[in-house]
């Protein structure tokens, strides 16, 4: 039976050296089975080293946890690679990092890059620049991604700010992405109007949280059997009466009220 249910798939880490020090593995569990979220997707940049922890501390909760990452391509566009399991993510973590621009994190430009426990304690930091770019372009890095089982997305495409549309001006034609993503200020309605050319291809909504209190912000709703990669994907293609919703069904509430840009 098809249910509805509701997802944030773009969701950074105290990992992300741009995220806050709260987003540690068991509070963003907690805060997202408050919200009554079904499915989250930990997406820090360039890396998944945290994703194994939010699995860890979802166990048990029913609280599915998508393990992936945002790359930062050669064109400095962000993609969001997800994935069903941790080693399919963690086989594309080493070719980022292989690919990953030299140097390290500096903190205190930064932020820190904290390798946390399902408990929120501090593992370690990883030194890696991840917020800086690959040498993966776009089309490379889609391949990657679905040679390895995985969906991916265009991020934020209503952003100037490392979208494919702010750095390139437009998607190519031939880029098989599975979903474009929208940021928290517009809803699917808005974005089709705005983005008329890209309205063929599927509209997700996402968070892109990096606080607490931004996690569950415009949450992807969509009508599936279940909280899985592969019912996601179904979602996409509009199979089996699988489909993606234009927002919550009638007498539901958004998992958190989207606030103003």
């Amino acid at each position: 039976m098809l249910r509805a249910l509701a997802a944030d798939l773009h969701v950074h880490t105290c990992l992300s050296p741009c995220a806050s020090l709260d987003m540690a593995p068991g509070r963003i569990v907690a805060r997202a089975r408050a919200l009554g979220l079904a499915m989250i997707a930990i997406t820090d940049h360039n890396s998944v080293e945290n994703a194994g922890a939010v699995a860890r501390a979802a166990r048990g909760s029913g609280l599915c946890i998508l393990p992936g990452m945002e790359v930062t391509t050669a064109e400095e566009a962000h993609i969001v690679a997800l994935f069903e399991e941790l080693p399919a993510a963690e086989s594309l973590q080493e070719l980022v990092y292989a690919r990953l621009q030299p140097g390290e994190n500096d903190p205190e430009l930064f932020g820190m890059q904290v390798v946390a426990s399902a408990a929120d304690e501090v593992e370690g930091f990883n030194t890696r620049l991840l917020i800086g770019a690959t040498t993966l372009g776009v089309g490379e890095l889609v391949d990657e991604v679905h040679r390895r089982g995985g969906l991916a997305f265009a991020a934020h495409i209503d952003r100037e700010a490392y979208s494919l549309v702010g750095q390139l001006g437009f998607i190519p034609s031939d880029l098989e992405l599975d979903a474009v993503e929208i940021s928290a200020r517009l809803d699917p309605r808005q974005a089709r109007e705005r983005f008329p050319e890209y309205a063929a291809r599927p509209f997700v909504t996402a968070s892109d949280a990096h606080e607490l209190d931004d996690l569950g912000r415009r949450p992807l709703w969509f009508a599936a059997a279940g909280a899985s990669l592969a019912e996601l994907r179904a979602a996409l293609r509009g199979e089996g009466g699988r489909r993606i919703l234009e927002g919550p069904p009638e007498g539901r509430v958004p998992a958190d009220p989207p606030r103003g840009a």
